[in-house]
């Protein structure tokens, strides 16, 4: 079975670091491919080896990507 989930990828000095906020799982890459494709390694090692348990009380079903304006000194 396929599930989609949120991929959030930011340059971190001279790599990208991703992070996928339904399961609070991170990875790091090189680029922003290999930042993605090492976050979907793990988050899809992470449904392999939690607990039911463990998935539940992660998951987060609703996630929301979106700017806010804030005032800069």
């Amino acid at each position: 079975m396929a599930k989609y989930l949120t991929a959030i990828v930011e340059r971190d000095g001279e790599g990208y670091v991703a992070l996928c906020p339904e399961v609070d799982v991170a990875s790091q890459g090189q680029s922003v491919a290999e930042a993605r494709n090492n976050l979907a390694e793990a988050v899809a090692l992470f449904f392999d080896t939690a607990s039911d348990e463990e998935i539940n009380r992660r998951m987060c079903e609703e996630v929301y990507v979106t700017q806010i304006e804030v005032a800069v000194a």
